[in-house]
């Protein structure tokens, strides 16, 4: 079985978005695959309810209860690999994770990131796309590598920056395409497993 392990922060819309089109989509059948675990930063999550809710184990380990970033990385490490994975998903894991961490999973962790990358990596992407008079914008899923925001694009969607967008509304259009992208660039990963 090709596990999936999903690290979130928060409300885990990109997660269930994942669940949901491992379900619709018969990947334990079609694939050999499924979501065998969510593991979160923040006890305080939505997705973890949303995940239990479906039957898929969940852990936290709150990365504030460690003394540095390696030791939170090595824990983390240590609960993902409990689950054997196929591949480490990061859905909305608001940590930068230590080179180790990355080597670990290399070739094997995937990210969504809202902007068309190379452009705006990092935070407040939707506001520096506005800024900068883009007239597009878009969400990108790639490897994880080193480099923040960096690695082999995998997928990419693309959305109109309309006239009178702010930050909510062009990240609200980008999030309909992450939750559409995502799924399909882990499908295509698992076929190459």
């Amino acid at each position: 079985m090709k596990n999936i392990v999903i690290l979130i922060s928060g409300g885990g819309s990109n997660m269930a978005a994942i669940v949901r089109a491992a379900e619709r989509e018969r990947w334990q059948e079609r694939r050999g695959a499924r979501v065998a675990a969510v593991i979160s930063n923040r006890a305080d999550a939505r997705g973890l309810s949303f995940a239990r809710e479906q039957g898929i184990a969940t852990g936290v380990l709150d990365h504030q209860a460690y003394a540095s970033r390696e030791d939170f990385d090595a824990a983390l490490m240590s609960a993902i690999d409990a689950h054997q994975p196929s591949l480490v998903v990061l859905a909305g894991f608001m940590r930068i994770l230590t080179p180790g961490f990355v080597a670990h999973y290399a070739g094997r962790l995937l990210n969504v990131h809202p902007s068309l990358l190379p452009a705006f990596t990092g935070l407040h992407t939707h506001r520096r796309a506005i800024e900068a008079g883009c007239k597009f914008a878009g969400a990108t899923v790639h490897q994880v590598t080193a480099e923040l925001d960096h690695g082999p694009i995998l997928a990419q969607a693309v959305v109109p920056v309309l006239p009178g967008d702010d930050e909510a509304t062009l990240a609200a259009r980008v999030l309909t395409q992450e939750h559409l992208i995502y799924p399909q660039a882990i499908t295509e990963m698992l076929a190459r497993l």
